[in-house]
């Protein structure tokens, strides 16, 4: 009955179904219109503001010329008609001093002043779009006139009415939607009036059948055709049935004349049955002896294949080392017959000192060859684990750096300088300091110099309190402070597309603060080079080390 209780009537699943879709098509419908619409007046509205910035910019050189602030006043004022202009602010451009100052204003008389925005204009005028808070547009441009600044201009403009506009228009479309909804509710109402009533005719027969098991009964034809099908398949279905039962009455009596050989025959059934249980069982019991055999076979036959790999890789080096002997053996055989018979010459003997040096070297390069092969193949089965942080000469290590990034340092006139005591000796993490190291360099003779030019890196490396200083600098041409404040997110670069990928600092960042833990610090200005500090922690010593500090 519980399973009765949650089944759905095809009413309700109809008018369900009917108004789901209904809803889901108009809402879809009306966002999709109201969206695009509301785009489109958005977009409309941004251009024409800025047409009117433009035309305030060329209307305000003449003004910006002649210092006739008045004049700009009362032409500003003329923005009272258009309601979307809250302010405007105009900027001068004093060359002499090469500072911005401000000219005139205009503000809304609902409204009010609004603060001078002189440190963000440059910001504002680099933007290709404008800058949006809330319904709030933000809007710059630079007033140039035969190539030369004359000031700024920057508009504060308000989309509340198209915000409103959009907000009615989505009311009335809501109210379109329900009115609509409410109509398909009531034709949902009429229609399933018409496929319910067949169904109800054969549910009342159905039941039928099943309390009186009368498989007589017929369906009548139904003006539906569907329902007219539905019909002819239940009377179909009535018909097999009931020539079912007449065959199942007569199966019934062959049933009863074969249980009588029944007996019989599972006895046989289960004679054999037993038997063929038997033999798995002592199949079963075979194969439980010999598995341990198998896995020792299988492992034999891994060695084996091991083994015959070892021999053919070793069998190169040793068998020309055989060779050589062998050869090596004649000539002194050789040698020593001529000296037996006293006919050994200077030349022969000048020739057979140079032929045992050239085999005694065959046979001991491959020898060697021979023993590294074999030590190889040894740590094939231990486990190599190298540990992170060691002991290491800190001035051996950026020896090690200068090394690796010689050829890039040949291409160019700077000049290195490290400043670091020989005697340094930290226990910290070699790898990260290695990269952080590279990456400075790199970043210095891709970005700091120009081609051609000389310059200088200095590298100087001081212990104080169980941290790490490393302090790193160029003479180059420094950092903007545009990128300096963001040198260190990843894709930040002067130079995409000629070599930098803008993840050099990035990585040397995040190596510092978390392989290291340590803290960086950078300082730059335009023409002045860099300073970068790196500070991070080192372990305990050896009390070796601990002296030579």
């Amino acid at each position: 009955m519980s399973g009765i209780n949650r089944t759905t009537s095809m009413k309700t699943a109809l008018i369900f179904l009917v108004m789901l879709i209904c809803s889901l098509t108009l809402a879809v419908a009306l966002i999709l219109s109201n969206g695009l619409d509301f785009k489109r007046q958005q977009k409309q509205l941004e251009q024409e503001l800025a047409a009117l910035l433009n035309i305030i910019a060329i209307n305000t050189q003449s003004t910006l010329l002649t210092n006739n602030r008045f004049r700009e006043e009362q032409r500003l004022a003329a923005f009272d008609a258009i309601t979307a202009i809250k302010n405007i602010h105009i900027y001068k451009y004093e060359e002499a001093g090469q500072q911005l100052n401000f000219f005139v204003s205009y503000n809304r008389k609902d409204i009010g002043p609004w603060p001078l925005q002189i440190d963000r204009i440059s910001e504002i005028i680099t933007q290709k779009q404008p800058i949006r808070k809330g319904d709030t547009l933000e809007f710059g441009r630079a007033v140039v006139l035969d190539n030369q600044l004359l000031g700024y201009v920057y508009v504060r403009a308000t989309a509340e009415e198209l915000t409103q506009s959009q907000r009615q228009q989505t009311l009335v479309s809501i109210l379109i939607a329900i009115l609509a909804l409410l109509l398909g509710y009531i034709l949902v109402l009429q229609l399933q009036k018409r496929f319910t009533g067949p169904l109800n005719v054969l549910l009342d027969l159905v039941h039928r059948v099943a309390r009186e098991r009368d498989y007589c009964v017929r369906a009548p034809a139904a003006k539906v055709q569907e329902f007219n099908l539905l019909s002819r398949a239940f009377n179909t279905m009535m018909d097999r049935i009931e020539s079912q039962l007449n065959k199942r009455a007569q199966a019934e009596d062959e049933i009863k004349q074969l249980n009588q050989s029944l007996e019989q025959k599972i006895a046989e059934r289960t004679a054999a049955l037993r038997e063929s249980n038997q033999e798995l069982l002592n199949t079963l019991a075979t194969l439980h002896q010999y598995q341990n055999q198998i896995v020792e076979t299988e492992k034999m036959a891994s060695l084996g294949q091991m083994v015959a790999g070892i021999a053919h890789e070793v069998n190169t080096p040793i068998g020309l080392g055989v060779t050589a002997s062998t050869l090596l053996q004649d000539k002194v055989q050789e040698i020593e017959s001529a000296f037996e018979n006293k006919t050994l010459s200077s030349n022969q003997l000048a020739r057979f000192l140079s032929d045992s040096k050239e085999n005694l070297g065959i046979i001991y390069r491959n020898l060697e060859r021979a023993a590294g092969l074999i030590s190889s193949f040894k740590q094939v089965a231990v486990d190599q684990s190298n540990e992170n942080q060691r002991q290491f000469n800190m001035l051996q290590l950026i020896n090690e750096v200068l090394l690796s990034l010689r050829p890039n340092l040949k291409k160019t006139n700077h000049q290195m300088h490290i400043d670091c005591p020989p005697e340094l000796t930290i226990n910290s993490k070699p790898g990260p300091i290695n990269q952080i190291l590279i990456n400075l360099i790199m970043n210095s003779l891709l970005h700091a110099f120009d081609e051609g030019s000389a310059g200088e890196i200095n590298i100087r490396v001081e212990l104080k309190h169980h941290r790490c200083l490393l302090h790193y600098s160029d003479n180059g041409k420094g950092v903007p402070e545009h990128i300096r404040k963001r040198i260190f997110d990843p894709f930040v670069t002067t130079r995409r597309g000629e070599g930098g990928s803008g993840l050099g600092m990035h990585l040397v960042y995040n190596l510092v603060t978390q392989a290291l833990n340590g803290k960086i610090l950078l300082e730059s200005s335009l023409g002045e080079g860099i300073q970068i500090d790196i500070d991070f922690p080192v372990g305990n010593l050896s009390p070796s080390k601990l002296n030579n500090r």
